[in-house]
């Protein structure tokens, strides 16, 4: 498959800049992926789509405050975002900066704190810090809006860039499918009998590269850490699993396909995948070209995603993290 089967053209001012007022106040497109229908829902209307046959799985990861600035020893300006945390001092990161730093480079960070690069590994740079990094972070750092959210971060961000139940640190990106429930959503899918459990997978700053191979198939994803407790694999068991958002996906299958409920997922999907889990998946609006979109692409069917994308253009529905939902039916 080309990389342009998965282009299309998407008026920027359908790119949502702020959350809706309200978090389950967003817009969901049912689509079918056996039928290819579509409706016009509300989010507020999920818990009417699901019952005790459904097992609802979401991604309790927690968004840290990944971006630094800050300068060079020898004064020149840097960014540094931080991609994981490695042991208690040490991360990898990518450097925005106007020369490439050389291992042993020492840096100034926001306040004062102390850094320095110990070397290259890819395209990323480890770097060990004077203080604890996750304290230097919490201090410094603010919250890692997508490149596509043109305004600076503020204050609402710092509570709805997070999902209600974000729990374990480690996600430098919102498991944005998660952003549109509350508590009081939660307890009405509850109410309707459904099992909602949690897995856990740290979302990386790869989920905004863009594929850039013309030939999909030669593309590699970026490597994130997950991990699915054993109550979670039980409360699937028997149902319809119905992944919210596309990390919880991957690592439902990354763990079907390696018999691994924890480690490293790299897994790419693309039409053609054969899934073994998840039969429905709420998610959100994906950017052209990328690896996201392939994946719904995969379990909707192509065509299907592109006239439902196509209506949901049309319609002025809202688009990427901070946009509304779709809830997908998989594709037999």
């Amino acid at each position: 498959m080309k990389l342009a089967d998965f282009d299309y053209e998407l008026p920027p001012h359908l790119i949502a800049q702020h959350p809706a007022r309200e978090r389950t106040a967003s817009r969901l497109l049912h689509l079918d992926g056996a039928s290819g229908r579509f409706e016009d829902l509300n989010f507020s209307d999920l818990p009417s789509l699901v019952g005790p046959e459904d097992a609802v799985v979401l991604n309790d990861t927690r968004v840290i405050k990944a971006r630094l600035h800050g300068a060079r020893e020898s004064g020149g300006r840097i960014e540094l975002f931080i991609e994981r945390i490695e042991g208690e001092r040490e991360a990898l990161g990518l450097m925005r900066s106007s020369h490439p730093p050389r291992p042993g480079t020492r840096l100034t960070l926001g306040d004062g704190a102390a850094a320095e690069v110990l070397g290259r590994e890819q395209d990323l740079y480890r770097v060990r810090f004077a203080d604890p990094v996750a304290a230097v972070l919490e201090r410094c750092g603010s919250v890692p809006l997508p490149p596509y959210i043109t305004r600076a971060p503020g204050q609402e961000d710092a509570d709805r860039y997070q999902t209600v139940y974000a729990e374990n640190p480690g996600a430098v990106a919102a498991p944005t499918a998660g952003l549109h429930f509350d508590q009081e959503i939660l307890r009405k899918i509850k109410d309707r009998g459904t099992n909602i459990s949690r897995i856990t997978l740290h979302v990386g700053a790869g989920t905004f590269q863009p594929v850039r191979t013309g030939n999909i198939e030669e593309h590699r994803m970026h490597a994130e850490r997950y991990f699915i407790p054993e109550s979670t694999r039980k409360s699937i068991s028997g149902k319809r699993a119905l992944a919210v958002g596309t990390t919880t996906l991957r690592a439902l299958e990354t763990h079907a396909l390696t018999g691994r409920p924890e480690g490293e997922s790299d897994l790419f999907i693309y039409p053609g995948f054969r899934f073994q889990v998840v039969e429905r998946l709420i998610t959100n609006f994906h950017l052209p070209k990328s690896s996201l979109l392939m994946l719904v692409a995969a379990f909707a069917g192509l065509d299907n995603i592109r006239k439902a994308y196509a209506h949901a253009i049309e319609q002025q529905y809202r688009f990427f993290s901070y946009g509304d939902a779709m809830l997908i039916e998989r594709a037999a």
